[in-house]
C-alpha cells in the first residue's frame, strides 16, 4: 500500500470504514467510496486530503456491484467493510434482519469480489481486505445472523488466499472485537475492550502494512476466540452456551 495507489473501500459512510479512508487518504491513497448513503461519502470525500470519488452502492444488487466496479476501473485494492448488525437470541429470530445481515455482510462481500478479483488475477496483481470479526471463530449466543455472515466472510477470505498464495494479489483478513459505532450501540452488554473507530482503523491499516495474511485485535480479546476452536464441542458449548 502506497501513496497514489487506488483502493475501493466498501463500506466507507460510517464507524470504521468511514475511519479507515480518513486514514488511509491521510497516507496519499487516492479512494473509491462507496455506501449506500450518497449524502454521507460526499461529506466524506470533501473532507479527505487526497483525491478521491463517490460511488453509491448497494450490495445486495449485483447489477449495481458490477456496474459500480466498471464505472471505478482498475484497481491496486479492494477493501470490503460494509456490514449490518442486529443483536439478536433465537427465540426471537426476526427472519428480515438475519437475511439483510447475510446479504450485506456476507453475500455482499462475495459480489463485490466477483467483480474485481479475476480481473486482479488476470494482472497478477491486487490487495484484498475482508473485515470479518472475532465473532466469526465460533459460534455465539445472542449472535444468529451476524456470526454466521462473518463466519463466511473469513472462509472466503481463506478460499481466496490458497488460491493467490502463490501470486502477486495479496489477500489479507482482519478480525476486529468490538468497535463503538451505530451498530454496536445496539448491544444491551458490557463489550470488553471496546475500541474507537479511529483505534480500529490503525489496526486495520498497520495489519494491511504487513505481510500476514490474518491480524485479529484486541491481541488479548482475540486470543479467547481463537482459543475457542480448539476446545471439544461439549466443554465449548459447556462454558459458552446459554441456557
Amino acid at each position: 500500500m502506497e501513496a497514489g495507489q487506488r483502493y475501493w473501500l466498501v463500506g466507507a459512510s460510517e464507524g470504521l470504514g468511514r475511519a479507515v479512508a480518513q486514514k488511509l487518504s491521510a497516507r496519499g491513497v487516492e479512494l473509491a467510496l462507496s455506501a449506500r448513503s450518497e449524502d454521507r461519502l460526499k461529506d466524506l470525500s470533501d473532507s479527505l486530503p487526497t483525491k478521491s470519488s463517490v460511488h453509491p452502492l448497494d450490495v445486495r444488487n449485483l447489477d449495481e456491484v458490477r456496474k459500480v466496479a466498471d464505472d471505478i476501473g482498475p484497481l491496486d485494492g479492494v477493501i470490503f467493510a460494509a456490514g449490518v448488525y442486529w443483536p439478536m437470541v433465537a427465540a426471537d429470530w426476526d427472519g428480515e434482519a438475519v437475511e439483510a445481515m447475510c446479504d450485506i455482510n456476507f453475500t455482499g462481500a462475495a459480489r463485490v469480489m466477483g467483480a474485481v478479483v479475476p480481473q486482479m488475477i488476470a494482472r497478477d496483481r491486487g490487495h484484498v481486505v475482508l473485515i470479518g470479526s472475532l465473532s466469526g471463530f465460533r459460534g455465539l449466543p445472542g449472535a444468529i445472523g451476524y456470526g454466521a455472515s462473518k463466519a463466511g466472510v473469513m472462509h472466503l477470505a481463506e478460499n481466496l488466499h490458497a488460491e493467490t498464495v502463490k501470486t502477486n494479489v495479496k489477500v489479507q483478513l482482519v478480525n476486529p472485537g468490538f468497535i463503538k459505532t451505530r451498530l454496536t450501540d445496539k448491544n444491551d452488554f458490557k463489550m470488553p475492550f471496546v475500541m474507537e473507530p479511529e483505534q480500529g482503523a490503525d489496526h486495520v491499516v498497520a495489519a494491511m502494512e504487513a505481510s500476514r495474511f490474518q491480524t485479529s485485535f484486541p491481541r488479548l480479546f482475540s486470543w479467547l476466540f481463537r482459543g475457542a476452536n480448539f476446545l471439544p464441542a461439549p466443554l465449548y458449548y459447556r462454558l459458552f452456551g446459554k441456557g
